[in-house]
This record gives structure tokens, sequence and C-alpha cells, in this order.
């Protein structure tokens, strides 16, 4: 199939090299020229502009943006309403708020404008292992554009999930999940950093991917992580979110659905990210208070 790719970084430009090999034609567009550039070794065709974009594509057009979410995206939006014609479809492919999805679609579907929005899983791995992709849009639309989302995806890894809004709606839940099996591997393997027995993290995070209830993708780059660097030195104990977490969590108190592994991994983030918190001087200040602990100046 004919595709435009709105967007040649990190992402993007993997998700477009998968494409070309899997024999489709990608036309893409990249604000910057670096990247216009280092797509067109992979194959990509290279537009210097999105009317450009547009103009290279025979109709139906399909147009996949994969920009930062917010204001970005809502830029290529509304320049590619102007530019694409009645039949055409645009896929949205970034960390999108599925509300966002569902305020964008009745504009679009105005203009006689498809649209389907994409959660897309994989990170920085998809190009050799495949992108996990959570459609959403109008049946007929996703099944015509099916031939990409098979080429992106490894075996069985695309599933159409619903209406607009919702291939965004599973991604953020599926990112909230994502929260909180990471912070119990890290609070874990601190309790054996913290240990007397001298304990081997690389080997025992390999172990567990043997057989373990616990084993999973994010062991095996635990272990990475760790055999690189054994005491992590190397970085800062802040981490950061993306949005989709409190996304997450906004849905839960909206639905009055209890969340607290969710709620208390974006927490722990929010922790992260302070350096001499004050809510941690005045516990120290109450506990000299009351009980005359001692402080440190």
């Amino acid at each position: 199939m004919d595709v435009g790719l709105v967007g040649l970084g990190r992402m993007g430009g993997n998700m477009a090299t998968r494409r070309v090999r899997g024999g489709h034609r990608v036309v893409g567009f990249d604000p910057s020229p670096t990247a216009r550039q280092a797509a067109q070794t992979s194959g990509i065709e290279a537009a210097g502009s999105l009317r450009d974009l547009v103009t290279a594509l025979p109709p139906p057009r399909a147009v996949w943006i994969m920009v930062p979410a917010g204001e970005p995206t809502e830029i290529a939006l509304r320049e590619l309403a102007e530019l694409l014609a009645p039949g055409d479809t645009i896929i949205e492919g970034g960390n999108t708020y599925y509300k966002d999805d569902v305020r964008r679609a009745p504009a679009l579907i105005a203009r006689g404008l498809h649209y389907v929005d994409a959660g897309v899983s994989g990170g920085i791995w998809g190009l050799t292992e495949g992108f996990c992709l959570m459609v959403g849009g109008a049946r007929d639309v996703v099944q015509r554009l099916a031939p990409i989302f098979t080429t992106l995806a490894p075996p069985d890894g695309w599933l159409h999930v619903g209406a607009v809004g919702s291939g965004h709606y599973v991604k953020m839940i599926h990112n909230g999940i994502e929260y909180g099996l990471m912070q119990p591997y890290a609070e874990g393997f601190e309790l054996m950093s913290a240990s007397d027995y001298g304990l081997d993290l690389p080997a025992v995070a390999r172990l567990w991917n043997r057989g373990s209830v616990v084993r999973s993708w994010l062991l095996e780059l635990t272990a990475g992580a760790l055999s690189n660097d054994p005491k992590l030195a190397a970085l800062k104990a802040w981490v950061e979110d993306s949005g989709e977490g409190r996304w997450t969590i906004a849905d839960a108190v909206e639905k009055a659905v209890p969340a607290p592994v969710i709620t208390a991994a974006l927490y722990a983030r929010f922790r992260s990210r302070r350096e001499n918190s004050f809510a941690d001087r005045l516990l120290a200040a109450l506990r000299n208070a009351f009980g005359g602990h001692a402080v440190r100046r």
C-alpha cells in the first residue's frame, strides 16, 4: 500500500522503515531536514512539505501522524484536513488522550475524511520485534488499512478494539498497567541491593525469566540495564511520566473504579523528582516536636 507518514523521529522513522521492508511505499514528512535525509537512506520518499506529501499519494490516501501529543498533533491534523480530500484517512498514532480523538472525529467526518486512532506499543524495539497496535475507528476503514497494521505488528499483534477513541483508550490503560508493573520490580531490586548477601542482581533477573511467575520483557530489560551498570550510577533518580498514567487514574476516579497500584506507582514517580522536599522536612520536624527525635540540619 501507499501510505504517508508525518513525523520521522525515533518511533516514526522505525515504523516507516518497517513498512518499507514489508513492501509498502512510504512518503514521509518531518520539519527536520536531518530526519528527512536519514529516512531516505531506508527507502522512504521524503516530502518537503505536507502539501508535497499529500500530492505524492494516490487517492484514497492514508496518512499516519506520529508526532508528540498535544499541540504538534493538533497542528498536523488541522493542516492535513485542509489538504486531504473526501475518502482519505488520517491515522493518529501518537500518545493521544482518547477524549481528544472523540472530539476531533466529528469535524473530520464532516469534511468526508475518515479518522483512525492507533495506540502503539513497542518502543525502540518495534523495528525488529514489531509494534503492538490497538486500533480504533470504523470497521470498514480499519479493514481497508489492515495490510499496514499487519506489516507493523508481529503475528497476531494488532486488534481493532472498537470505535474512534478506543485504540488510545486501551493504550492508556496499557501504560497505566505498565506503571504498576515497573514499580514492584524497582522496589524488589532495591531491597536486594541493600541486602548483606552481595547478590548478583543481573543474574537474579535472568534467573527469574526462566520459568518464574514474574518473568516478563520488563524483567529482561532489567537484567540488561543492571548488566551495563550494576549500581545504575550513571542515572539520576528522576522518573518522568508522559501522561498516560495520570489519564488512567482520572478515568478510574471518573468511573469510581479502585486503582491503588497504578496510583501509587504514579505518585512514586512524582516523589522521585523531589529533592529536599518540604513534606520530608515537615515529617522530620514533627518527629522532633512530639518525640524529641534527632534531626539532621
